[in-house]
């Protein structure tokens, strides 16, 4: 379980394919702290650390994983966003996070806001994804590259959000242009609504 306040971006330092899986090198400032078996979440995405060495630490996707977010898109020297696992006795900043990615988006459009930046994301349109409750609401929470973020002007398949300086610069945001694709994750309190109308 995560909250969507991304710690620091790893680094990724190599890429290896093994079968359908791929597993991730990368490295960051708390690798010395990392254990094996640790949850972490990468863009959003929640991953297994396989292996640590030095300050170098080993993540595997599997298809499933690879097929449904941006991380196949990745390559060596890309920024990633990273959270660890939710402590159960700390404040709940950002919004309950699960790292299971739905789908992916792309930026349509950025528009500076005096000091902020407004994002604009679209993903496919599909009603009945969104009665299952894949869809977003103004001022509700969205997960992008596994930032908790607030939504505004929503439509039926696009969002956007306001990124403050803060979150531009110590997140992957830095880096996302016109035409990137990223991981989105619902909320999933909109899940269970939906879930619960349709029974």
């Amino acid at each position: 379980m995560f909250s969507g306040i991304i710690e620091e971006f790893a680094t990724v330092v190599a890429i290896k394919k093994d079968r359908e899986n791929i597993d991730f090198t990368l490295t960051c400032s708390f690798v010395d702290e990392l254990k094996i078996d640790q949850s972490v979440a990468h863009n959003g995405v929640c991953l297994t650390v396989v292996a640590i060495e030095g300050n170098q630490y080993v993540v595997t996707a599997m298809k499933e994983t690879l097929d449904r977010t941006n991380l196949s898109l990745l390559k060596v020297g890309d920024k990633v966003n990273v959270e660890r696992s939710m402590l159960m006795n700390g404040r709940l900043d950002g919004h309950i996070v699960q790292g299971h990615v739905d789908e992916t988006a792309k930026c349509i459009a950025m528009e500076d806001a005096d000091g902020s930046t407004y994002f604009t994301f679209k993903y496919p349109e599909n009603r009945e994804m969104a009665k299952k409750g894949y869809f977003t609401v103004d001022k509700g929470s969205v997960t992008v590259n596994g930032v908790s973020l607030t939504v505004c002007n929503p439509t039926s398949n696009t969002f956007q959000v306001a990124i403050i300086p803060y979150t531009f610069e110590h997140t992957n945001f830095c880096d996302i242009q016109v035409g990137t694709v990223v991981n989105l994750e619902f909320d999933i309190l909109g899940k269970y609504i939906a879930r619960l109308q349709s029974l």
